[in-house]
């Protein structure tokens, strides 16, 4: 019996020339121990702690993790761990969503170091947070579990909000079905 490993293949996008290609502005919200709740981006808000960093889409987490503690002094402490999530608006309905895209520790190397805003499909215009962890405490738990919901309950929430979503479609477009009739009936 043979087994047989597949790695999985991750496109890397060609280098950035960070020469001549302008930097984008990143908005990233810093907190302790935790990353800020979804209902704080909502309706144009966002955290009251922003940090505006320009960069650019090929910046690595281990990058973004030395520039947070430039201006971070309680962030410098080797073995702080730093959280990683894109923060951004969904489709259909007016809110955000989170994804987690990898974890940095300080002074340590990781898996998540080389980690790029692109092969996390970051979008210009996502919001990014940062969820700072004091050595002592240990790694971060999961994101889903500390912004509202686990994963599986976000995703069912948004199930069962496409699927209202379509019923209501389907109902306008049968309406308007039935007035475009009804005019055409009407003599003029």
């Amino acid at each position: 019996m043979e087994s047989l490993i597949v790695e999985d293949k991750v496109e890397s996008s060609p280098p950035v020339d960070r020469e001549k290609t302008c930097p984008l502005l990143l908005r990233v919200f810093c907190n302790t121990g935790r990353h800020h709740p979804l209902n704080e981006y909502v309706r144009g808000n966002v955290p009251s702690n922003e940090l505006q960093i320009y960069t650019w889409m090929d910046a690595t987490l281990k990058e973004l993790t030395s520039l947070v503690k430039e201006v971070n002094p309680e962030a410098r402490r080797k073995g702080t761990y730093f959280d990683f999530g894109i923060i951004f608006p969904t489709p259909r309905m007016p809110g955000y969503r989170s994804k987690e895209i990898g974890t940095t520790c300080s002074g340590q190397k990781g898996p998540d170091d080389g980690v790029t805003l692109a092969s996390k499909r970051f979008q210009i215009g996502d919001y990014l947070s940062i969820s700072i962890t004091a050595p002592q405490r240990g790694p971060p738990p999961r994101m889903g579990n500390r912004m509202g919901m686990d994963n599986r309950m976000d995703n069912r929430m948004d199930n069962r909000m496409d699927n209202r979503m379509d019923r209501m479609d389907y109902r306008m477009d049968n309406r308007m079905d039935r007035m475009d009739r009804m005019d055409r009936m009407r003599p003029f």
